[in-house]
């Protein structure tokens, strides 16, 4: 599989995960970036970004799918007790923030979904804006893990 074939599966995977409404934002994320590493996790995994959809449990802070990425990113850049911390992990965190920032203009929720303020989730348009982002950050996290050899693709197609 090509990178660009690979990276159109995960967001795909990931904006799935989400339309369907069998997880949200960052469980989304986990969840595909989990699969996409070859699932060096449990799908037990996605647990841990439960409690982050929708700004932090709904509270508009942290938008959900970049909370999901950051989990991503540490399943690729973090250390476990004991070990020092990578040198990578937190050059690569600071980039997904600013890469969201710098497309949104904000990585709080309330903030980059600022015109469905008080629809609790129920126009379809927010959803599909929030399906986008997340699918947005597991691409982008998947380009970095692929650009950075943790992931591994066919140069062109077979």
């Amino acid at each position: 599989m090509t990178k660009e074939e690979l990276l159109a599966k995960v967001k795909e995977e990931a904006e799935g995960y989400f339309a369907r409404g069998e997880f949200f934002c960052s469980e989304a994320v986990a969840q595909t970036i989990n699969n996409l590493l070859g699932n060096p996790y449990d799908n037990n995994i996605v647990k841990m970004a439960s409690g982050f959809p929708i700004g932090m449990g709904k509270s508009g802070c942290l938008c959900g799918a970049v909370s999901g990425g950051q989990m991503a990113l540490g399943m690729a850049y973090g250390r476990v007790h004991g070990e020092p911390m990578k040198e990578k992990m937190f050059p690569m965190a600071a980039l997904l923030h600013d890469f969201i920032k710098d497309e949104y203009g904000a990585t709080c929720c309330r903030v980059i979904t600022r015109q469905w303020a008080g629809d609790n989730f129920m126009s379809p348009e927010r959803k599909k804006h929030c399906i986008e982002i997340t699918g947005k950050v597991a691409e982008w996290v998947a380009t970095k893990l692929i650009e950075d050899g943790q992931v591994e693709v066919a140069e062109t197609a077979e």
